[in-house]
Order: C-alpha cells, then structure tokens, then sequence
C-alpha cells in the first residue's frame, strides 16, 4: 500500500497568522518599552515642562527677593527714606516750623446730628 505523503504546508493560512501574531506582540513590546513603565515618555515630557515651569517661578521669587534686601538696606541706611516712609505713612511732622492739617470726611465722622444732644 502506498502511503499518502503528507504535507507540511497543509494549511499556508496558518503560517501568515504566526507571523502577524508575533508582529503584533513585537509591536506591543515596542509601544510599552517607550510608553510604559513608571516613567513613560509622556510623563518624563510633562515632568520636563514641569521643571521648566518651576525654574522660571523660582527665578522670579528670587528676583523678588533680591529688591526687597534691597529696599530693606535702604530702608535702614537711607536718611531721606526713613523721612519720607514718617511723613507719608504716620504724617510726622518735622519740629516747629511744619504744622500737620488732616480733613476728615463728614460721613466718617460720629453721628453729632442737633437732635442726639
């Protein structure tokens, strides 16, 4: 009796399916080595314009601080400073030879109204 040769390439279809499988899987390895993870690409990029946000917040507050040292030095040292920071915060006056007039606004005043006496 003859034997029937049997084929390997019975199904050819199934072939083409493995290898579109392991495409497949190779291609999702891929997308998860760049994007997955604790730190995936995206993140790292958000975390990068995060820290560029942060250094340009922080070179702003230490300029902020720099003019108030400033300010603070002058405030302590400068004469004409202190004089001017007195007479227009707590309307000092300098000796005699000054004399200090405030106007009240009427509506600011008490009630003193001729019929209250």
């Amino acid at each position: 009796m003859a034997r029937a040769r049997k084929s390997t390439s019975a199904n050819p279809a199934a072939g083409g399916f493995k290898k579109l499988l392991l495409a497949a899987a190779l291609l999702i390895a891929i997308i998860f080595a760049v994007q997955g993870g604790e730190y995936g690409t995206r993140d790292l990029m958000k975390q990068k314009t995060r820290r560029a946000k942060l250094l340009a917040t922080n070179d702003s507050l230490q300029h902020i601080v720099d003019t108030l040292k400033r300010y603070k030095r002058r405030l302590e040292t400068d004469a004409a400073l202190q004089e001017r920071i007195a007479r227009e915060e707590f309307g000092l006056v300098r000796g005699n030879k000054e004399m200090l007039y405030r106007f009240a606004d009427p509506a600011a005043l008490p009630d003193s109204s001729p019929g209250k006496r």
